[in-house]
């Protein structure tokens, strides 16, 4: 029997965490996801929604699905190379457990922590716009609100630690993103990071020994707040 590649097929309901499986608040990205849908209809085409449980204290925030990623399979980092990475290093430091497997029936399960996105939609070469990271950002920040142990918060990315300190209510120009730079945000530790992309992986920009000393500091921000 094929390895499923697809989450569940039954649409998602609109929440104030999570848009509609058919969400229409950005009509470029309606427009991409239609695309996809005639072109893959066994694929999930839709807003991707959170993994991970609400009580976590560590929350990874990327910037969006990709295509055939996430977008592809209905989860979070499942189906590219940014996922094996991530994953891996979540495995290292205590954050999941189970065997990764690209997909989302695997026994993979996260411990503590919760992944989103800073926009759910898949948009077209990987570059959501700022109107679109904007109108999204409303799930992000009610995701957040959702979360009463959060205590870290990692953002893969420039653009992804720039929505989520705007929907925590500050001033980017107070944080300057750094690769493993750490924030005090309110009551929260935001860390930085390189996005763990085969891009960022291949010209060296991101090692895995880079990628996993974020990890370890964010094990020990966790550990010292219990």
């Amino acid at each position: 029997m094929p390895a499923k590649t697809r989450a569940s097929p039954v649409a998602v309901p609109a929440s104030p965490t999570a848009p509609s499986h058919d969400c229409p608040l950005c009509p470029r990205l309606v427009a991409f996801r239609d695309e996809s849908r005639q072109r893959h209809p066994d694929w999930f085409n839709g807003p991707v929604p959170s993994f991970g449980a609400a009580d976590g204290r560590l929350l990874i925030v990327g910037l969006a699905p990709g295509l055939q990623g996430a977008n592809r399979t209905g989860r979070p980092f499942t189906g590219d190379y940014a996922g094996v990475l991530l994953y891996d290093t979540l495995i290292r430091y205590g954050f999941a457990r189970g065997v990764f497997e690209a997909r989302p029936d695997d026994s993979l399960e996260l411990i503590d922590a919760r992944i989103s996105n800073g926009v759910r939609c898949v948009p077209p070469e990987n570059k959501p716009t700022t109107v679109e990271i904007a109108t999204c950002r409303q799930f992000l920040t009610a995701t957040i609100a959702t979360m009463p142990n959060l205590r870290v918060m990692v953002a893969l990315g420039r653009i992804a630690h720039d929505t989520a300190l705007v929907a925590l209510g500050a001033k980017r120009s107070h944080f300057a993103f750094g690769h493993n730079a750490t924030h005090a945000v309110g009551g929260l530790t935001l860390i930085d990071s390189y996005h763990c992309s085969r891009y960022n992986t291949n010209t060296g920009v991101l090692t895995t020994e880079m990628f996993q000393a974020v990890f370890a500091k964010v094990r020990a921000h966790i550990d010292a707040s219990a």
